[in-house]
């Protein structure tokens, strides 16, 4: 496995070359504590204020395909104000955590990813904050960064699909479509073909990190998300998929799509719509 996924003792040991990102509420940041070095970019901050196919903005963020949404992107000039704020230079080696066994995290990582920080120095804190504290210091303390001019350059290829793409992928042997939401939810209504993988399926409760590589892989291979496929993801609005991205990449699979627009523009869209289990 790649060192995508991190544990607690390596993001001690390498404090001095990584820049930590909490992306927990302020108050959880102070109130709380941190992992001492961390700074505060709060969920919500890099969040859009709606989906994008609910303002009615189709115009895409960098993907190939007309009719593309750009989802819960914030944008990229908010990005960059955000990052440069927090002094992240382009070319840090960023490590993000949150309390929630790390989907907020993996979402900033991957929002990172879209406007173009290289991804092979972006890295998941695996059990979140309330695993590092069981054996790490935390600190109240707020360390001062000198602002940055983080600047923002999309690759001309990203992961993102758009939503002519995931219908055309719903007909092809060689994609897997993965609904990463609860089952209640993919029996409500899922993309036609589509595969569950409930994201909580891959984190072990007790420890809040990932579940053996073997009982994740054994998982994987029980629903048919072959490596040797592409494999498709998509939720709601993008948050959950950003960690079983996040997992996927991690554990190595080399042909990985993400539907940033989601079942919230599939829905608004009017596209057809499966039940049941």
């Amino acid at each position: 496995m790649s060192e995508i996924v991190v544990s607690a003792d390596w993001v001690a040991d390498n404090s001095d070359a990584v820049r930590i990102v909490d992306v927990r509420d302020a108050w959880e940041f102070d109130g709380i504590g941190h992992v001492p070095g961390a700074v505060n970019v709060p969920f919500d901050a890099f969040r859009a204020d709606e989906h994008a196919a609910e303002d009615g903005d189709t115009d895409g963020a960098g993907a190939a395909d007309s009719g593309d949404g750009q989802g819960m992107l914030p944008g990229a000039d908010a990005f960059a104000e955000l990052l440069s704020d927090a002094g992240i230079n382009a070319d840090d080696r960023i490590v993000a955590y949150d309390d929630t066994h790390g989907v907020f995290a993996a979402r900033f990582l991957v929002t990172a990813e879209l406007y173009g920080h290289e991804p092979e120095r972006l890295h998941l804190l695996d059990g979140d904050f309330s695993a590092w504290r069981l054996d790490h210091a935390t600190t109240s303390e707020v360390t001062d960064f000198e602002r940055s001019e983080y600047v923002v350059d999309p690759p001309a290829e990203t992961p993102l699909v758009g939503i002519d793409a995931v219908a055309a992928a719903t007909d092809d042997p060689d994609t897997v479509v993965v609904d990463t939401r609860e089952e209640w939810e993919f029996e409500e209504g899922h993309i036609p073909g589509a595969v569950r993988l409930d994201w909580r399926e891959l984190v072990d409760d007790e420890t809040r990190g990932l579940k053996p590589r073997a009982d994740i892989e054994a998982l994987l291979d029980e629903r048919g998300i072959d490596p040797g496929k592409r494999i498709l993801l998509y939720c709601n609005t993008a948050r959950r998929i950003s960690h079983t991205y996040t997992v996927l990449r991690h554990l190595g699979y080399p042909d990985l799509a993400f539907y940033e627009g989601s079942l919230t523009e599939w829905k608004a869209a009017g596209r057809e719509l499966a039940t049941g289990a």
